[in-house]
C-alpha cells in the first residue's frame, strides 16, 4: 500500500496522500507570467513540482498534470510599450523561452499547459456565476469578489479577515467596497488589449483564470495545487475564494508550496542587484548540476545559493558520473575477457539486499513529503556500495548493471540527466585515435619509468579538455 505523506499547508501538517480517484492524481502548479525569462526562484518551483510528479508516477500514478501560462498581465503589457512590441508577440515569445530553459533543467512538459487568453469565454461565465450566487459586483466595468460572502476566507494563509483588511489600502482607481476584495475582471484602458464581456470590454484578473483552468481541465475538486510560498496569499487564497464559492465544495485536498531561494543569504530582489535569471546560469554550470542544487533542500525550506554551493552541486554529478563511468567501463572489461571470467550466475543475495536497501531508503525518503535532500543521500548510497564493489577482485556482469540501472533508475526520479555529463563524447573519428595514441604512448613513458614524459601527456590531453583515469583495468579518458 503507498503511504506517501505530504505537508498540507491548508492544514499545517503533514497528512497521507488520498487521492479522489484510486491511484489517479489531478496536479495543478502555477506557471509563469510570460514578461520575461523565468529567475532561478522560479526554476527551484518548476523543479521541484516536476519531481513531485515524476515520483508520483513512479510510485504508479496516473498524473493528470496541468501547469498555466499568464500570458494576459499588467507586467505584459508594460513590457511590450517598453520594448515598442505587440503584447502577444511579447507573450508568445517568452513562452518559447521557457520551453527551452525547462527543457534544459529537465522539466516534463504538463499535460497541458493552458493559456489564460485561451479561456476567455470560460472565465467570462466563471465570474457571471459569481455574480449570480451573490460573490462578486461589478463597479464601472470592473468586477470584484466580496470577499466578506465567503466565510472562510483567510483559511489557507490562517489569518482572519479583520488581520487582511488591516494590511489593505484601495487605491485611488479602484472602486471596490472593501479592501480585501480583490478584481476578477479589469475594464479596458486606452490601447490596451481587450475582450468583450457583459460589463464592457476588459481582461481577466490574475486570480480567476487558475480558477478557470482548474475546473477546464482538471474537474471542480483536485489533489493536490502547488506554487511558490509567495503564493499563498493573496493568489491561492483568492483561488479558494473563487472556486469554493462557484462550486460549493472544496476546491483542492493538498496545498504544496516551496520555500524561498535566497542568494548569499538576502532575498532574489532587483532593487540589491541579487536577480539570477536561469537562462544565465545554465551558461555558467551544467543543467545537471543547476538541478542538483534546487533540488538538495527539502522542497519546503528555504534554499541558499552561493558560488560555493554550486560548485559542490558540480562536484557531486561529476562524483556521480565517474561512478556510472567506473561501472560501464568494469563491464566493457569483463565483457572483453574470456568468457569463463565472468562467473556469472545472477545477482548474489547480499548485493540484491543491498540494491533493495538503498531502493527503500530512497522511497522512504520521497514518501516523506518529497525529501529531496534524503533522496540524494540514497543515491550517494548507491555510489559508494558501487564503488566499494568495483573494488572487488571478481564482479559479475548481472551485479554491475544492477549497480547502473539502480543510480540510472533514481536519478531519472530526480530527473537528474547525466547522459552529456558521464558518456564519453566522440567526435571526428581521427580526434578519437589521436588521442588512443597519446594515451598508449603515456603508458609506454610510464611502463618505461619515463615520468616526465607521461606528465607531459597529460597535460597536453588535459589542455585539450580530455580527462584520463587510470585504474586496475586500465586507462580510460572522457571529455570534460
Amino acid at each position: 500500500m503507498m503511504t506517501i505523506r505530504l505537508y498540507n499547508t491548508l492544514s499545517g501538517k503533514k497528512e497521507v496522500l488520498e487521492t479522489i480517484e484510486p491511484n489517479k492524481v489531478r496536479f495543478y502548479a502555477c506557471g509563469p507570467t510570460v514578461y520575461n525569462l523565468f529567475h532561478v526562484g522560479n526554476g527551484r518551483m518548476f523543479v521541484v513540482f516536476d519531481t513531485v510528479r515524476r515520483y508520483l508516477e513512479y510510485r504508479g500514478y496516473e498524473v493528470r498534470f496541468v501547469q498555466n501560462f499568464t500570458d494576459v498581465d499588467d507586467r505584459i503589457i508594460n513590457r511590450a510599450n517598453e520594448l515598442g512590441e505587440n503584447v502577444r508577440d511579447v507573450a508568445n515569445r517568452y513562452i518559447e523561452e521557457y520551453f527551452r530553459d525547462a527543457d534544459a533543467l529537465g522539466i516534463k512538459p504538463a499535460t497541458v499547459h493552458p493559456r489564460a487568453t485561451e479561456c476567455i469565454p470560460e472565465i467570462i461565465a466563471f465570474i457571471a456565476d459569481l455574480i449570480r450566487l451573490g460573490h462578486a459586483y461589478e463597479r464601472e466595468g470592473d468586477v470584484y469578489f466580496d470577499t466578506s460572502s465567503f466565510a472562510e476566507y483567510g483559511k489557507l494563509s490562517h489569518q482572519s479577515l479583520d488581520e487582511m483588511q488591516a494590511g489593505f489600502r484601495i487605491t485611488v482607481l479602484e472602486h471596490k467596497d472593501d479592501p480585501t476584495d480583490f478584481a476578477l475582471w479589469k475594464s479596458a484602458k486606452p490601447g490596451e488589449e481587450y475582450w468583450e464581456s457583459p460589463w464592457g470590454p476588459g481582461r481577466p484578473g490574475w486570480h480567476i483564470e487558475c480558477s478557470v483552468m482548474n475546473a477546464k481541465y482538471l474537474g471542480e475538486e483536485i489533489d493536490i495545487h502547488a506554487g511558490g510560498r509567495d503564493l499563498v496569499f493573496p493568489h491561492h487564497e483568492n483561488e479558494i475564494a473563487q472556486s469554493e464559492s462557484r462550486f460549493g465544495h472544496t476546491f483542492a485536498r493538498y496545498w504544496l508550496h516551496n520555500g524561498t531561494l535566497n542568494i548569499n543569504g538576502e532575498k532574489m530582489s532587483k532593487s540589491l542587484g541579487n536577480f539570477i535569471m536561469t537562462r544565465d546560469l545554465l551558461e555558467e554550470r551544467s543543467a545537471a548540476a543547476v538541478r542538483f542544487f534546487l533540488l538538495s533542500a527539502q522542497y519546503r525550506h528555504p534554499l541558499n545559493y552561493t558560488q560555493d554551493a554550486m560548485e559542490q552541486a558540480e562536484q557531486s554529478v561529476v562524483r556521480i558520473g565517474r561512478s556510472l563511468r567506473n561501472l560501464a567501463h568494469r563491464r566493457e572489461v569483463l565483457l572483453e575477457g574470456p568468457s569463463f571470467a565472468r562467473g556469472d550466475e545472477g545477482v548474489r543475495n547480499e548485493v540484491q539486499a543491498e540494491f533493495d536497501g538503498v531502493r527503500k531508503m530512497f522511497v522512504d525518503a520521497m514518501d516523506d513529503d518529497f525529501n529531496t535532500a534524503d533522496a540524494i543521500a540514497a543515491v550517494f548510497e548507491a555510489v559508494r556500495l558501487a564503488n566499494t564493489y568495483l573494488a572487488e577482485d571478481q564482479v559479475r556482469e548481472s551485479e554491475l548493471n544492477g549497480w547502473e540501472s539502480l543510480i540510472s533508475e533514481l536519478l531519472s526520479v530526480l530527473g537528474i540527466q547525466l547522459s552529456n555529463d558521464v558518456t564519453p563524447q566522440s567526435t571526428a573519428r581521427s580526434e578519437d585515435e589521436e588521442i588512443e595514441s597519446l594515451i598508449a604512448a603515456r603508458n609506454q613513458a610510464r611502463k618505461a619509468r619515463d615520468f616526465k614524459r607521461a606528465d607531459e601527456i597529460r597535460d597536453e590531453l588535459s589542455a585539450r579538455g580530455i580527462t584520463i583515469e587510470d585504474t586496475a583495468q586500465g586507462t580510460r579518458w572522457f571529455r570534460s
